[in-house]
């Protein structure tokens, strides 16, 4: 913990000539792209992992005909497939799954009094008027939605809105050129169509997540998930 706060120090009095008081929130964006950047190969493969997955899925169909009376087959027959084929089933959960660490550590830095037993110098740094270690509840108490701290949430709100609604978009575009393979007998399998229409709905939940956490934690969110949505655009078109 107490590197990570000496790393987002000097960030942020790298970033200090350029943005000032808020300084440190521009570090935390910068820090968030970096994670982004190295993550990005992981992106690709799951980018290209996908569009294998979406070719196999006749021949996954086949399969599941094929041993529709053996479940322990079927899954060999499939495993082997993919192995086959060199695609790997897990790949799209790898890029979500590496940044969980940096996020976790953003949120104790910026939920911690103290650090390495000294004071926690980077609760007094702000994103305008807003605290980076403060919360949505503690803008609404301290003067609304219209106050300073507020106003800095609800730009963050309807920036995290717009993205989340682009990421519908493509999502939505997404299940219906790559649908989902149905069961042995040609029918959907059961939950399937509730699924495929909440998946779509799922980027709103960091919503959520945005009014929960510290304001570092949120821009964070904010912007890996717009980070999400360009990446997606790029690598899915």
């Amino acid at each position: 913990m107490s590197v990570f706060a000496s790393l987002v120090e000097h960030l942020a009095d790298l970033l200090q000539p350029l943005f000032g008081a808020s300084a440190a929130a521009a570090a935390v964006v910068l820090f968030t792209a970096l994670v982004r950047l190295l993550v990005h190969p992981l992106s690709r493969a799951a980018a290209r992992g996908q569009k294998a997955r979406a070719v196999l899925q006749p021949e996954i169909a086949e399969l599941r005909r094929k041993h529709a009376k053996n479940p322990e087959r079927l899954q060999r027959a499939v495993l082997d497939l993919h192995a086959r084929e060199k695609v790997s089933p897990l790949s799209g959960c790898l890029p979500s799954l590496f940044q969980v660490p940096a996020f976790f550590l953003l949120y104790h830095l910026f939920s911690s009094s103290s650090i390495g037993g000294e004071a926690n110098s980077l609760l007094s740094h702000r994103l305008f008027a807003a605290p980076l270690g403060g919360r949505w509840a503690d803008a609404l108490g301290e003067g609304g939605p219209a106050g300073g701290a507020g106003l800095v949430y609800v730009a963050l709100f309807v920036l995290v809105a717009g993205v989340a609604f682009v990421s519908y978009r493509l999502t939505r575009r997404t299940t219906a050129d790559r649908p989902l393979t149905p069961a042995a007998d040609g029918q959907q399998v059961p939950g399937l169509r509730a699924i495929t229409g909440v998946m779509p709905f799922m980027s709103f939940f960091t919503l959520v997540t945005v009014a929960v956490v510290p304001l570092a934690a949120a821009l964070y969110v904010a912007t890996s998930t717009t980070w999400s949505v360009v990446e997606r655009a790029v690598l899915y078109r």
